[in-house]
């Protein structure tokens, strides 16, 4: 079984129905105080955390005296639009003190669908963390469309912990995990502790959501560790609304853990080997060197381009004798890549009018 204390990046998703109080629909300020106390402990021993909070319309709603009901798509927008200033400050609010930066990062389902956007998404996220930022993720309610919905925040921290490759994932709800059937009316129902393969049986055990202030129910909860465990992240389902709810986790709470079923970079690899290249980079006897020690691709090191590419899509890497030698992901589009290739990392700027990344192909976005 997994445990916490071994998480090098953890993403943790906040249920609606923990952060806002059902009857007043004002935030509870001290349950994210205690939270925000768990945060700063998990980040202490080097451990990356990124927060997908849902919230934001469950504020509004109540800020503009909306009822606890489902709402037309334009009053949930709206009220979305209210709550997320609300949920962000208190976030900052709740974090500061312990001396974290606190960063709003609102997506869609467009953005993990779309190459660039995911690359864009993931590079942010990245570059946050490498700040010593806490990201606070949420869907961008205030525009998305059904069609470019997650629809829950369970799926959205799944698809987060994909992003950024997180080892652990940990979903606060209002249930203690995953039971054989409904706990609450089946009192046969028995906990499940460890779950190392979702199958059919696992699936079936899965209900709808237990409160009018959630959107997703145990069902989406499955189907989120689905898609984090097969990208090599452990996920926990655990109880939330007591105070310090990770402190809770880490310290033998009860919880259902779903087991990972390959490493995070090893599942990303697999996923840039089966893509379909869109063009070619040829590179030179030293960078073919540096890439078999593990090293990211510079422009310094390629001295042709074939084919047209845009920034994201998978390109060849090939040997001057024309060997495949891997296959990753580009940074620049294949017109950048032509004014680049060749120079120095540090002439990008002038090159190109602003300031790019010094790999060309990182290591990370690589196949061998």
């Amino acid at each position: 079984m997994a445990a916490l204390t071994d998480a090098k990046r953890l993403v943790v998703k906040i249920g609606s129905a923990l952060l806002v109080d059902a009857k007043t629909g004002a935030l509870r300020k001290d349950w994210l105080m205690s939270l925000a106390e768990d945060v700063a402990m998990i980040r202490a021993r080097g451990t990356d955390v990124i927060l997908v909070s849902s919230g934001s319309i469950a504020l509004g709603r109540g800020v503009l005296g909306l009822p606890v009901a489902a709402l037309p798509l334009e009053q949930s927008q709206a009220a979305a639009a209210v709550g997320q200033i609300q949920l962000a400050r208190a976030y900052e609010l709740a974090l500061a003190p312990h001396g974290i930066i606190t960063a709003q990062v609102l997506v869609t389902l467009e953005d993990s669908e779309n190459r660039k956007r995911y690359l864009n998404s993931r590079a942010t996220m990245e570059t946050l963390l490498g700040f010593g930022v806490t990201p606070i993720v949420n869907e961008n309610d205030t525009i998305a469309t059904d069609e470019i919905r997650f629809g829950d925040n369970d799926r959205l921290a799944a698809q987060v912990a994909v992003t950024v490759g997180a080892d652990q994932l940990v979903l606060l709800s209002d249930v203690d995990g995953l039971y054989t059937a409904n706990p609450t009316l089946n009192s046969d129902a028995q906990h499940i502790e460890t779950v190392d393969i979702i199958s059919s049986d696992i699936e079936g055990m899965a209900g709808e959501a237990a409160s009018a202030l959630s959107k997703g129910g145990m069902k989406t909860k499955v189907m989120a560790a689905k898609v984090a465990t097969e990208a090599g992240c452990a996920m926990a389902i655990t109880l939330g609304s007591h105070l310090n709810p990770l402190k809770k986790l880490e310290e033998g709470g009860r919880a259902t853990w779903f087991s990972p079923q390959t490493d995070p970079q090893i599942a990303r690899k697999r996923w840039i080997a089966t893509m379909k290249p869109r063009g070619a980079l040829v590179i030179d006897a030293g960078a073919q060197k540096a890439l078999v020690a593990g090293k990211s691709l510079l422009p310094a090191g390629v001295v042709k381009i074939e084919g047209q590419f845009g920034r994201g899509d998978p390109v060849t890497i090939k040997s001057m004798g024309g060997a495949a030698i891997a296959i990753g992901l580009a940074r620049y589009t294949s017109a950048e890549a032509g004014q680049i290739m060749g120079r120095r990392s540090d002439e990008i700027e002038d090159l190109l009018g602003y300031k790019g990344r010094a790999a060309l192909i990182h290591r990370d976005d690589m196949v061998l």
